[in-house]
């Protein structure tokens, strides 16, 4: 079979997203097709042009949405040279939303991010009709596949200051794996956008049934007072800052509006948005909330003297009993995946804790017996905390410990088989769980940096969540170096494999838990079962070498094994310049498939088996490096090696 220009081939207009659908949007149901229509029509909402938005179920599976904003633009697009309407539904990166820089945009701060919202709703349909109302007119597209099959034509006239769009979507069943969509995250969807738009009426219908409407005249306030549960601590707080014109450290209009409210008991209500878009799965914004409510909090507490003797609050103490509903505004979001349930923009943590902080603890203040009923909150919640962390230990001793729930187990019960991989951060978790042999692999991710536990005692050691979850998923008990090897008798697997990244940052987490095998659970290490896992730098894609040589992916650990690399491919006859080379920068970055073949995949991995040196040689190495009263040593140790570690690296 021949390679020429002709094998070559391109993907045009829609045709990438019937191809991969998956890399676009949700499979499992239409919803989220259906909802970049429906936030289109809420962005018109957020500009102040649409006071109504109706969404209509019918018999045969489609669904209209209809607004009265302003109506998508008819009039030929002058560098597309088509009805603009028609560029929006079938061009992937066209839209208003890209007009960041307009700051009397109405798209300033949507939702859409990545510009291919309603032209994917498009592709994954079998028809989509559009209808447009302005100007004095009405005007009607229809699409099939993503394609035109009945050009723009206007079909009648219309009152002039009469506008609006209607979108009628019938989803492709074979994109999904069910064409329903769930009612109830559709209600759910629709009730948020009432909640942020404080008086737009939004209506669902099913064709020959009911009709359900929200209206929130209140907005966050009224809705998360019908949310909460339980008896409230606080009258519900709300407010909202933005940033002015000619801020230094954050675009003109981003910030925030916010419902918060404490309560003593019952279930919580939790509701993130960014530029109206749900974050169900939460983000940087509301770390920023966190961390504003927990700045707040301990200030008042620390300024009244309300804190007893010895309770020190953590901001999951603080966030332990708030309900609140969050709605961010940010420039330019970055979400994880285009689905957009979570949102990763490192600015948000700062933006959101900076708008909320201040308001917050001014109303603290203003407010001080509610203020102190939050406080005590916090300090049950730190002092729950404190004695926990002691009756972790006791039950565990007992032997009644409860495996952590964030462990993914395997399967097998066979020890010589199974492998615990202790995986840093909960991205790389994720692929790791998704990517695993789930008869004989288990994943623990590990959040965060593991505490240095080398001058800890045995007896506080479970007070720690990340320490306490390594060793109950083990089945061990804290012991010393000369305990009998009936000390591994409940030890669940055989081997126990440490899973960083290949940075500096990964290696401080080895550190951290050989530092923690070595001084609390030696008898692990010195039989053997502690590995290093070996994820590569690098990944070369090979070009393919005429017929019997198909394209290939090649892997290095390191910039060595990437020039050896290159050198034998040269030797093959393979031109370095065409050899596409990548470096990962974290597991994370790894898709499920790549982290199996390179790190997980007995057939394929590399692993480092780390060895227990004699107690005489080691400690005082490990005292150097993990004691706090070292630093000099510490600091005359790396003047010393410093040069060495870094030719190394």
């Amino acid at each position: 079979m021949s390679y020429t220009a002709e094998s070559i081939s391109v993907l045009k207009g829609l045709e990438p997203v019937r191809h991969r659908p998956g890399m676009y949007t949700r499979t499992d149901h239409p919803l989220h097709i259906v909802q970049e229509a429906i936030d289109n029509a809420a962005d018109e909402a957020l500009g102040g042009y649409c006071k109504r938005i109706a969404v209509t179920l019918h018999g045969d599976g489609s669904v209209t949405v209809q607004d009265d904003g302003r109506g998508i633009p008819v009039e030929i697009h002058p560098v597309e040279k088509a009805p603009t309407v028609e560029v929006v539904f079938t061009q992937l990166h066209a839209g208003g939303k890209f007009n960041k820089s307009d700051g009397a945009s109405a798209y300033r701060f949507s939702g859409g991010l990545h510009g291919v919202g309603v032209s994917v709703t498009n592709a994954l349909s079998t028809r989509l009709e559009v209808e447009v109302t302005r100007d004095g007119g009405r005007h009607r597209i229809v699409f099939a596949g993503g394609k035109v099959i009945e050009p723009l034509a206007r079909v009648g006239n219309a009152a002039r200051r009469e506008s609006g769009t209607r979108v009628r979507i019938w989803p492709d069943a074979q994109f999904f794996d069910s064409p329903r969509l769930p009612s109830a995250e559709l209600e759910r969807l629709l009730r948020s956008k009432a909640v942020l738009l404080p008086g737009l009426e939004i209506s669902l219908s099913v064709e020959g049934g009911e009709t359900k409407t929200w209206r929130f005249a209140d907005g966050m306030r009224q809705y998360l007072a019908e949310q909460a549960d339980g008896e409230l601590a606080c009258p519900i707080f709300t407010g909202e800052n933005y940033a002015a014109a000619g801020d230094e450290n954050f675009p003109a209009g981003s910030g925030a509006a916010w419902a918060l409210c404490w309560s003593a008991d019952g279930n919580l209500a939790r509701e993130s948005y960014v530029n109206l878009i749900p974050t169900p799965a939460g983000g940087t914004h509301e770390t920023g909330l966190r961390q504003a409510a927990f700045d707040a909090v301990k200030s008042f507490a620390e300024h009244r003297a309300l804190l007893p003797k010895g309770v020190k609050l953590a901001a999951e103490d603080v966030f332990s009993r708030l309900s609140f509903v969050l709605a961010a505004r940010v420039l330019d979001p970055s979400f994880q995946g285009q689905i957009k349930e979570r949102l990763n923009s490192r600015d948000a943590v700062a933006l959101v804790a900076r708008m909320l902080r201040d308001p917050l603890e001014l109303w603290l203040n203003e407010h001080p017996d509610d203020a102190k009923k939050i406080a005590e909150l916090a300090i049950k919640a730190a002092q729950a905390r404190s004695r926990a962390g002691q009756k972790v230990e006791k039950r565990k001793q007992s032997g009644v410990a409860i495996l952590p729930g964030k462990l993914s187990d395997c399967q097998s019960e066979d020890l010589s088989r199974n492998e615990l991989f202790l995986v840093e951060g909960d991205s790389a978790g994720g692929s790791a769980k998704a990517g695993r042999d789930k008869e004989t692999q288990a994943i623990l991710p590990l959040r965060g940096k593991v505490l240095n536990t080398w001058e800890i005692e045995p007896g506080s050691l479970f007070a720690n969540r990340e320490v306490h979850d390594i060793a109950v998923a083990l089945g061990l008990d804290p012991h010393p170096p000369d305990a009998p090897d009936t000390a591994l008798d409940n030890l669940r697997y055989g081997k126990v494999v440490i899973m960083t990244d290949a940075d500096v940052d990964g290696s401080h987490i080895r550190v951290l838990l050989c530092a923690l095998f070595y001084r609390h659970f030696p008898k692990l290490v010195e039989r053997g079962h502690l590995y290093f896992a070996q994820p590569p730098l690098y990944r070369l894609d090979v070009p393919a070498q005429g017929k019997k040589r198909p394209p290939r992916k090649l892997y290095a650990l390191d910039g060595n094994e990437r020039d050896a690399a290159l050198d034998r491919l040269k030797m093959d006859g393979v031109k370095p310049e065409s050899v596409d080379i990548s470096r990962f920068k974290g597991l994370g970055e790894m898709n499920p498939e790549q982290l199996w073949e390179t790190t997980m995949s007995p057939d394929t991995r590399r692993l480092m088996r780390v060895r227990l040196p004699r107690e005489s040689e080691a400690n005082p190495v490990m005292n150097m490096l993990m004691a706090r009263n070292e630093s000099a040593g510490r600091r005359a140790w790396m003047e010393e090696n410093g040069a060495l570690i870094g030719a190394e690296i």
